[in-house]
């Protein structure tokens, strides 16, 4: 069995630095736009390209995330950070948006692909879908079970990733839109405000009934070994260095124990995790009863270790009896108990009995001092321990090499180097070699070699291997070869003669970019209306659509589910099948593993959107491709962004026009039903659906938005028997997001 790779966050570079010392084999990282989490410090291109060079010096990988959805204006940046990216030459991009996962696959062939977990895989199918992509790693949905799993790894090769360690989202990866209605900020945009952390109050009482337990499979690792997964993944790319050295450090011990050894270093591993101040531990999604006790509606959503409560505010501070030691450099946050996010602070100064002191211990009555007032009380949880101070070796960190762009051609009587993106002429050395009786020279030998570059100022960037035959190439012969090789590239080049290899790729993006033709306008005349408790509109025009499982004889439409489990794939099928037979030929598909099930079906529309966002012309372009006939706008996008890709898109576009979108999707069991509110008064409500065993969380007033010109309409009216007083118009003129 191969190795287990233990991946770390990184939300800067010390974290980067932390990961590493405590034996993390790769970190995840992104940049300032474009990623998960834009909350977070992030690295500038200059530090990515540090500590990229850092990490591949010390044998290590870096993972950048360009994980969010992507808007049509956008698409040019995003080609100008994929260029970048191109030259920096990370060991993946972790990617969401199928737009950005087709400018990467068609014009950065040289980036490898990982496929988010916003990408929401869950099922063989999911997985099958990933391989057509060019996707070479998935990082699964977090609520799927260890026998969903095994099971999906007896129908794939597909190399897959799991979180093991840190928060967990209630919803459904990249189906949550609860930050976005409160607030604007998406968390498909990177924005997410956690409201799901925060107190809510139903008729039967109030808690924190969205906020689930952290992740930690630590004692699970010889199961999670017999799974066939490949990396290990830690959350946390907005926490601080300690936590990540803590969770590494405690993992790596693990992994690095004999399995029968690991019984007697459990106790160890779990007391540095006890320092990662995190909420209550649970094994998330694992197992399938792990779901109906997840959320612990009494516990508070804040993560940390509970120190106290305040018990004086003035103007320069605060004062708690703390009940954890307490030391300057920790960081410590200031709880409403609304459960709305409090202020953090780091503790630069503080006071035990009225004296200066660098450290409190557990009983004493401490005073913080804050730069500012306080601007409400609370309980005080410690969210980070003081760390070692990595500005040194920050500064000290490599600056990136150029990266050539090699062809390497060889045979039995010699070996050419040729590179693409520098004034550089063919290199030419001749060998003799005998054939190979057993290990001849393959591509994977002849890359290897040949990215020990030797230098501080030059390295391999993309590399392309033709070997003709089959022959030996002793390994001594080979370093000499490559170091030839260098010499010559030291002897004959300079760093600024070197140009970016992707500066192609981008000029036939931009060209393709130009090149799309948006579909006629009047082919878009009509309404689509999902109906289920509710009336079709007076468009005489109008499309009834409902679940595939839930078809009537009015139907003409057949809703794909956005979540099926492997368990029930084959039930759907045999919908799918029954669907067809009856006549149905438009489908809408609301997540990827749906498109190879409809592959062998001829004569039909597919609808593609929902839950699967679009964004942007190049999505629509990737999906045009594996099937898609029409697209659904993704719900969050402002007039600008809709009208931009109607403007492009090369398929007809839908906007969802009317209805009550669900703001949240969960496998996890909710202790409410029915209606809630938040402490400002918004209005939701809690529908778990038998069939599916999902909760969703839909808003109790109706999302309405004004006709854009030559888009068909969607009208969501599922819920339409709520009362029409619910009603919110949106302006729609200006971003919601």
């Amino acid at each position: 069995m191969t190795k287990m790779e233990l991946l770390a966050p990184a939300g800067n570079a010390a974290a980067a630095l932390a990961a590493f010392d405590a034996g993390a084999d790769a970190i995840y990282a992104g940049l300032p736009k474009f990623n998960a989490r834009e909350r977070g410090e992030n690295f500038s291109p200059e530090s990515m390209g540090q500590i990229i060079e850092y990490a591949h010096r010390l044998g290590r990988k870096v993972y950048v995330t360009v994980n969010t959805i992507v808007k049509q204006q956008e698409l040019p940046e995003v080609a100008e950070y994929l260029a970048l990216l191109s030259d920096l030459a990370p060991d993946a991009l972790i990617v969401q948006d199928m737009g950005v996962l087709r400018m990467v696959r068609e014009y950065s062939p040289d980036l490898c692909i990982h496929g988010s977990t916003q990408m929401g895989f869950h099922n063989s199918a999911g997985l099958k879908m990933a391989e057509e992509l060019g996707i070479r790693r998935v990082i699964l949905e977090r609520q799927v079970t260890f026998d969903e799993i095994m099971a999906m790894r007896r129908e794939s090769r597909m190399e897959l990733e799991i979180f093991v360690h840190g928060a967990l989202c209630c919803s459904l990866s990249g189906q949550c839109l609860f930050s976005s209605w409160l607030g604007g900020a998406s968390g498909n945009r990177g924005r997410c405000k956690q409201p799901c952390r925060r107190r809510f109050y139903h008729r039967d009482g109030n808690g924190f009934f969205f906020s689930p337990q952290d992740l930690c499979l630590i004692d699970r690792l010889d199961e999670i070994e017999s799974l066939g997964v490949a990396s290990l993944k830690i959350e946390g790319r907005l926490r601080q260095p300690d936590y990540v050295a803590n969770t590494v450090a405690a993992y790596r011990m693990m992994l690095d124990t004999p399995p029968a050894d690991r019984p007697e270093r459990l106790g160890e591993a779990k007391a540095l995790l006890g320092r990662t101040c995190g909420r209550r531990w649970s094994h998330g999604f694992a197992d399938d009863g792990n779901a109906a006790g997840l959320i612990a509606h009494e516990n508070i959503g804040a993560a940390g270790q509970l120190c106290g409560t305040v018990s004086e505010l003035r103007d320069n501070g605060f004062a708690f009896r703390t009940g954890k030691r307490i030391h300057v450099g920790d960081r410590l946050r200031v709880q409403p108990k609304s459960g709305d996010e409090g202020a953090a602070v780091t503790v630069t100064r503080m006071f035990v009995d009225n004296r200066s002191a660098m450290f409190a211990r557990p009983g004493t009555t401490v005073f913080v001092c804050c730069d500012k007032a306080m601007p409400f009380g609370g309980v005080v949880f410690k969210i980070g321990e003081s760390f070692s101070d990595y500005s040194g070796r920050i500064a000290a960190l490599p600056m990136p090499r150029r990266k050539l762009a090699l062809t390497i051609a060889a045979d039995r009587d010699g070996i050419t180097v040729s590179c693409s993106n520098a004034p550089l002429a063919d290199w030419h050395a001749a060998w003799e070699l005998a054939p190979a009786e057993r290990r001849a020279l393959d591509a994977e030998t002849l890359t290897g070699c040949f990215r020990m570059a030797d230098s501080d100022v030059f390295a391999a960037g993309q590399i392309e291997c033709q070997i003709r035959g089959d022959w030996f190439c002793p390994a001594q012969q080979l370093k000499q070869v490559r170091r030839a090789f260098w010499q010559y590239v030291h002897e004959n080049l300079t760093p600024g003669s070197v140009f970016r290899a992707a500066d192609r790729g981008m000029e036939r993006f931009r060209q393709e970019l130009a090149a799309l033709v948006p579909a006629a306008s009047e082919t878009a005349p009509e309404t689509v209306a999902a109906v289920p408790g509710g009336e079709t509109p007076g468009n005489p025009k109008a499309i009834r659509a409902a679940s595939v499982f839930e078809l009537d004889k009015f139907c003409r439409e057949a809703i794909l589910p956005e979540f099926c489990p492997e368990g029930r794939l084959r039930s759907l099928e045999r919908a799918i099948a029954a669907a067809y037979d009856r006549g149905i030929r438009r489908f809408r598909v609301t997540a990827l593993y749906a498109l190879p099930l409809l592959a062998g079906y001829r004569g039909i529309t597919i609808v593609a959107g929902g839950a699967l966002p679009v964004a942007n012309a190049m999505a629509v372009a990737e999906l045009q491709q594996h099937g898609a006939g029409e697209v659904l706008a993704h719900v969050e996008l402002e007039r600008q962004a809709v009208e931009a890709l109607a403007a492009a898109s090369p398929l007809p576009v839908q906007l969802y026009r009317f209805g009550r979108p669900a703001l949240l999707v969960t496998r996890a069991a909710i202790p409410v039903n029915g209606d809630f509110r938040d402490g400002r008064g918004n209005a939701f409500t809690v529908v778990t659906d038998r069939r599916d065993h999902l909760t969703r969380i839909y808003p109790r007033k109706i999302l309405s938005v004004p006709r854009v010109p030559g888009l068909r309409d969607f009208y969501d009216i599922r819920c339409a028997h709520w009362s029409a007083e619910d009603t919110e118009t949106f302006n729609f003129e200006s971003e919601l997001l």
